[in-house]
């Protein structure tokens, strides 16, 4: 008779791995505890607590040559801001795939100009780089789009998560920067405002807030009145919510001084919904 005696090895408790268990719980503790800080700050101030984690990226000088030459909001920044700016060009440049359409040529002219203007809009948020886009299609003038049949100068397709521009009409709304016409700002901020709509963030949630007090204030008799009678947005504004706050942005960036004598309330919402507190704005 054969007696087979099992020995089970009872795993000896190590005390030294104690402080690197409390060290995780402590630190999982301080995060949620800062997450809830940093959300009632958000809610109380109307902007996020901080808007960067690290800035090291940057644009090669040539391309950084392009954005103090041609780009006059860059050359307002503090060195801080321009900092921040350079290392979110750089960041998007690098994260969207740039493409041609009809023989054109993309040059570096190109990429940083269009990264300049989304990264100005975007420029007080914390996520910044567009997260519904990974393509941007550039034609050389106005294209057909198969979305209504008819000729543009720049839409915003999620299903394609394409944005697309035409260079002609993207160039004369950047140089010309006080008629309020802004191909560029318009297309990126209807894909700011649809990646708010199904964002949890920080970001998306003061976006949806003062977006709301933004339509409250239309709703208002005595606004819409003066809105009427003024004129003072274009008439392409008022087609539905989305070109609403497209040419809300233009306004705001083209002519801030104009915008916030004739609606100091819209032009305050539209600065605490960007977040905007740079270059004089």
């Amino acid at each position: 008779m054969i007696n087979l005696y099992i020995t089970l090895k009872v795993e000896t408790y190590a005390p030294e791995l104690a402080p690197y268990a409390y060290g995780v719980v402590m630190f999982g503790i301080v995060f949620y505890f800062f997450r809830v800080f940093e959300s009632w700050y958000a809610s109380y101030f109307n902007r996020p607590l901080f808007r960067h984690y690290f800035v090291y990226k940057k644009v090669s000088a040539s391309k950084e040559t392009i954005l103090k030459n041609q780009f006059d909001f860059y050359n307002k920044l503090s060195e801080k801001h321009k900092k921040q700016f350079n290392h979110r060009v750089a960041q998007f440049i690098s994260e969207k795939k740039f493409i041609g359409r009809d023989n054109l040529i993309i040059t570096e002219r190109i990429e940083v100009l269009i990264a300049a203007i989304a990264c100005m809009l975007s420029f007080g948020r914390r996520n910044y780089t567009y997260t519904l886009i990974d393509v941007i299609l550039i034609y050389p003038s106005k294209f057909y789009s198969t979305t209504n049949n008819n000729y543009h100068k720049g839409e915003f397709n999620p299903r394609q998560r394409a944005l697309v521009l035409s260079w002609e009409d993207f160039e004369e709304g950047f140089q010309i920067s006080n008629d309020n016409l802004n191909v560029g700002i318009h297309e990126f901020m209807h894909a700011m405002q649809l990646e708010t709509k199904g964002g949890d963030d920080l970001d998306s949630a003061r976006f949806v807030k003062q977006f709301q007090n933004i339509m409250k204030t239309v709703a208002n008799p005595e606004v819409r009145r003066q809105l009427d009678e003024t004129k003072f947005f274009r008439a392409y504004a008022f087609r539905n919510q989305y070109e609403f706050m497209a040419v809300l942005a233009e306004y705001f960036f083209e002519s801030p001084e104009d915008f916030k004598d004739a609606f100091p309330k819209l032009y305050d919402y539209t600065k605490k919904l960007l977040n905007f507190n740079f270059a004089g704005y």
